[in-house]
């Protein structure tokens, strides 16, 4: 007898003119639920013994009419139309009497009984090392789990089901776990150079890779433009600084000029304000 045996009280109705089979749909305790339901074959034999021997052990449920343990023994019964009993748990720790009481009659690995115990965790009131000494693995163990819960969740049915070791499954954990930390710190360095882009990613518009090669794109462009910019005002400033305190305006001859580009009073008047702007530009770059 364990702990929690003697925490329980009888539930069996008696009935008159023999039994009456229980077809009612039963809820399970989310501790029990995370335990896999017998394969078929097993699930036969269960109920062809049953059916043969009657139920030997009744199935325990908590205060709200959940099961927290017995889920295979309650459906062999209903396979073999056998009335089930039951039991109500009657203490103070049910998650931790599902954890320990499923635990106990399963032949799991280490690495399944670590998962089952960091899925536990996730939907009882435990902290992660009360959950490992229930099932009896490390807090280590438990905390490596976790870590597969959050980076490569789909991998944790394979690990409870021992199809996948849990070390193979860590690993790929934190592969995942590495990739998103710098997908992370990637999308945080995109959003101090490009907030557009970064929105662009968050919102499903962009792929992180797409969202980078366009900002280089957008940087190339912003290169160019600078040199083109550059190259110009270093062409027209210098020569036209040249020609104060000369006789250059005054041999002006509108007959020689370029197609298109003849100076008016109109274009002197651009250009000064054109050179005035610039002045405050480089003031407020505090260029010299």
């Amino acid at each position: 007898m364990n702990e929690y045996d003697h925490r329980t009280r009888d539930l069996a109705a008696e009935t008159q003119g023999g039994p009456m089979i229980n077809t009612q749909e039963r809820e399970h305790h989310p501790v029990a639920a995370l335990f896999p339901m017998l394969s078929e074959d097993e699930l036969e034999e269960m109920a062809a013994d049953i059916k043969a021997r009657g139920l030997l052990q009744d199935i325990v449920l908590d205060q709200q009419g959940r099961i927290l343990d017995g889920r295979n023994r309650y459906e062999a019964c209903a396979r073999a139309e056998v009335e089930p009993r039951f039991t109500t748990y009657d203490g103070e720790d049910p998650d931790g009497y599902a954890l320990s009481v499923n635990i106990a009659r399963r032949h799991l690995t280490k690495g399944q009984q670590a998962m089952v115990a960091a899925r536990a965790w996730l939907v009882s009131n435990h902290t992660a090392r009360s959950a490992a000494n229930h099932v009896g693995v490390s807090h280590a163990r438990v905390v490596q789990a976790s870590t597969v819960l959050q980076h490569a969740p789909d991998l944790a049915d394979a690990v409870v089901a021992g199809a996948m070791g849990l070390d193979e499954a860590y690993r790929i954990a934190r592969e995942n776990k590495t990739k998103a930390d710098s997908a992370e710190s990637q999308l945080a360095r995109l959003r101090t150079e490009d907030s557009e882009l970064a929105d662009k990613v968050v919102e499903g518009e962009l792929t992180l890779v797409g969202a980078w090669a366009e900002r280089k794109a957008r940087a190339a462009e912003e290169e160019r433009q600078r040199r083109v910019a550059t190259h110009l005002l270093c062409e027209i400033v210098p020569a036209l600084a040249q020609t104060e305190g000369t006789a250059t305006f005054a041999r002006y001859d509108p007959s020689e000029a370029l197609p298109g580009r003849a100076i008016t009073r109109e274009v002197i008047a651009r250009a000064a304000a054109a050179l005035d702007e610039m002045a405050r530009t480089w003031k407020e770059r505090d260029l010299s």
